[in-house]
């Protein structure tokens, strides 16, 4: 046997009595509760080597920047200052070693003093480095109005073609290096 439909007004009262469940809730976002547990784990490990990528440049210089590559802190004993172990590409781990105090006195500069004390060199391949970003070189302006005279003059007994193109313009090219 069928039950009928209930009218409108049964629907209304039946939807009034039930509870209905909660919406539910998206979970919080990762990095909220994760913050916390970061910030902790960095006042009591250091940063890293995270933060050296970033201004390695700076540190080192541009030469060995290309060569070197800060790989991690390693954390000294009883409070005492740590190692940098530093992935070196070659022979400039010779380099690194003669510039050893230089670069734990800019580290200390950027991490704190006493956090780095020494340097720990491993070789292998490093990760190319980006280079920096070349600036385009300016366009040279172009020549006078009586320079150019002159050197068409100068070229006007020549044949048209390619060779009184290419005299043309290595000439514009003297000019503007030497007026």
């Amino acid at each position: 046997m069928r039950h009928p439909l209930p009218t409108a007004e049964e629907a209304l009262a039946i939807l009034r009595a039930k509870r209905t469940r909660p919406q539910r809730r998206p979970p919080p976002p990762a990095g909220k509760s994760l913050a916390p547990l970061l910030k902790s784990l960095e006042d009591r490990f250091g940063k890293g080597p995270a933060a050296l990528q970033a201004r390695w440049r700076e540190i080192v210089g541009d030469t060995l920047a290309r060569r070197t590559e800060p790989v991690r802190i390693i954390k000294g004993r009883n409070g005492e200052g740590g190692a940098l172990e530093l992935r070196v590409d070659g022979p400039v781990a010779s380099l690194i070693q003669h510039q050893a105090p230089q670069i734990t006195a800019r580290l200390d500069m950027l991490l704190g003093k006493g956090v780095v004390t020494r340097l720990r060199i491993v070789q292998g391949p490093v990760k190319a480095a980006a280079a920096p970003v070349a600036q385009r070189p300016r366009r040279k302006p172009p020549l006078d109005a009586a320079l150019e005279k002159q050197l068409s003059d100068s070229l006007a007994d020549q044949p048209d073609g390619g060779l009184k193109d290419a005299l043309l313009k290595l000439g514009r090219g003297v000019l503007r290096e030497h007026p």
